[in-house]
């Protein structure tokens, strides 16, 4: 029969180093709860969350974007999907859900055909100034219609062209991006796409393109950063009031 001081030599004694031991998780635990914070914070979050916001409750050494993608693909066949827009991440409805759950819409007020040429014009052809706008579409622009979509915030002042007069120059916003469901503005359709969904003419003229948009937010080289003087309406160049678009200029139809 042992006696007590034998059993007690038996049994394991308490450390320094045993105490000191850090108990770590397997990976995968880890990488299940940064899934989960994500998904957490894509659900909460009104507006589309940066990679930025993310790394506030995430640790530096996380891959953020690879555990956003792997939950992107994981929502792909759900009722909600994960998208990326304007360089930033959202939970948005399936395009497939959209139209059974659209029961009830409220009414929104219309952009005119000119703010719709408008807006394309300044997607497409950024940095752009309100002179070079009424030159592609060959007619003055309607007083109000680049303050509408200022108001809006689809379209912003980006700076002051390097030309006499120093005339301000315009570009599409985030906001823009967002709506649209847009990434990036390489996003936007090109020639083919237009033609596709019968937004252009069969009859284009020879040599008809549309432009690549530029993707860079930073001032060109012949851009100025605006001064601060800024304020609506910037420029002359308005119709009468109650017209809604001043007489041709030219005839030209470029986009």
């Amino acid at each position: 029969m042992q006696t007590n001081a034998q059993a007690a030599e038996r049994e394991p004694k308490m450390t320094d180093d045993v105490e000191d031991t850090v108990v770590t998780f397997h990976p995968q635990a880890d990488r299940s709860q940064n899934l989960r914070i994500i998904e957490a914070m894509l659900f909460a979050s009104a507006e589309p969350v940066g990679i930025e916001k993310f790394q506030e409750f995430l640790t530096a050494d996380t891959d953020i974007f690879g555990l956003l993608v792997d939950l992107q693909t994981n929502y792909e066949n759900r009722g909600v999907n994960v998208v990326q827009v304007a360089g930033k991440w959202a939970l948005r409805t399936a395009p497939d859900m959209s139209a059974i759950l659209r029961k009830e819409t409220t009414e929104q007020k219309k952009l005119t055909k000119a703010a719709l040429e408008t807006l394309s014009i300044v997607a497409y052809h950024q940095p752009v100034t309100r002179a070079e706008i009424e030159d592609i579409r060959g007619v003055a622009i309607s007083k109000g219609t680049l303050d509408n979509l200022l108001d809006i915030g689809w379209v912003r002042m980006r700076g002051r062209r390097k030309t006499p007069g120093r005339p301000v120059t315009y570009g599409t916003t985030p906001a823009f991006l967002n709506h649209f469901g847009l990434n990036e503005l390489t996003d936007l359709p090109g020639l083919h796409e237009l033609k596709a969904a019968g937004l252009l003419d069969g009859n284009i003229p020879p040599g008809f393109d549309v432009p690549m948009p530029r993707v860079s937010d930073a001032l060109t080289a012949d851009e100025d950063p605006l001064d601060g003087t800024e304020q609506m309406p910037l420029e002359m160049h308005l119709p009468e009031e109650g017209t809604d678009e001043a007489p041709p200029m030219t005839d030209k139809t470029s986009f």
